[in-house]
């Protein structure tokens, strides 16, 4: 039996490559200046309009998707009878996940037959894309539902995630770091290295005096235990030092391809302008 599989905007995956995969994206939303945008359709919010807003001195925040666009999109699949698998942003990050769950227990009390299968990803940006990439390949292999649950779900602790960020203020006023964190990156010169934790919470990992020894550091860390040749890098207006980190990572025998994506508007909303992401999936289970 085949099945959809949706996800959301925080996976930041090419809206080329989800419409070619038949994969249902939900879009959380984003205030700015006044104004709710959502980030995905034709009217979406860009990276790059949200970028250029922030660098004039926007400070825009996030909405998570609620439980009624959810309990639409499953109740529809329901009413088909086309199981469904969600990939989820981080439960640690969102209160989307949650909504999710209780979207699903509602639509299971009028069609107690439907299949709706769940992910905490336990992870954001492409850590979450690469975990719907998986499930699309499994999918297109002839895997089942449940085999490509089961392999997405053996996937999540092994997602490695790393943030350069030039700015902590962003993550702390989302919430997302402590104060106390935010004024240790601010100190001159010093680039931390966040990851995201495997409980899907944030942690510096590094404080590395200087931007290129930042960049050389998070390859490093990036390559260590590396299971998948496969690595992304997303950039929120950082395309240059995301190619030299490609050319990098490519020097390595451990990796054959490196795609380059956008840090999509939502993320982007929390880490600010100039931030990079590696993303990759080790041998391990991480932290």
């Amino acid at each position: 039996m085949t099945f959809k599989i949706l996800t959301d905007s925080t996976a930041d995956l090419p809206e080329n490559w989800t419409q070619e995969q038949g994969i249902e994206v939900l879009g959380l939303t984003i205030q700015l200046d006044g104004r709710t945008y959502e980030t995905v359709g034709p009217d979406r919010l860009t990276s790059d309009q949200l970028l250029a807003k922030m660098e004039a001195g926007s400070q825009p925040t996030t909405s998570q998707i609620n439980v009624g666009q959810f309990e639409e999109a499953f109740r529809t699949y329901a009413k088909e009878g086309t199981a469904v698998l969600y990939v989820a942003f981080a439960s640690a990050l969102s209160g989307t996940y949650q909504s999710a769950v209780m979207a699903r227990d509602m639509v299971l009390e009028d069609f107690p037959d439907a299949v709706i299968t769940i992910i905490d990803t336990k992870a954001a940006s492409m850590g979450e894309g690469l975990l719907v990439m998986k499930a699309a390949e499994a999918r297109a292999a002839g895997k089942s539902l449940t085999e490509t649950a089961d392999l997405i779900q053996s996937l999540v602790p092994k997602v490695k995630t790393y943030f350069l960020v030039d700015d902590l203020n962003h993550l702390m006023r989302g919430g997302r770091i402590s104060k106390t964190a935010a004024l240790m990156g601010s100190l001159v010169n010093i680039k931390p290295i966040i990851a995201v934790k495997g409980d899907g919470t944030l942690d510096s990992v590094a404080k590395v005096r200087g931007k290129k020894k930042a960049q050389s550091e998070v390859v490093r860390l990036t390559l260590d235990g590396i299971a998948d040749p496969r690595v992304v890098i997303a950039y929120a207006g950082e395309r240059e030092t995301a190619e030299n980190l490609k050319e990098q990572l490519l020097a390595s025998d451990q990796v054959t391809e490196v795609l380059l994506v956008p840090l999509g508007p939502v993320i982007s909303t929390h880490t600010g302008p100039g931030t990079l992401g590696l993303f990759s999936i080790a041998a391990e289970n991480q932290d």
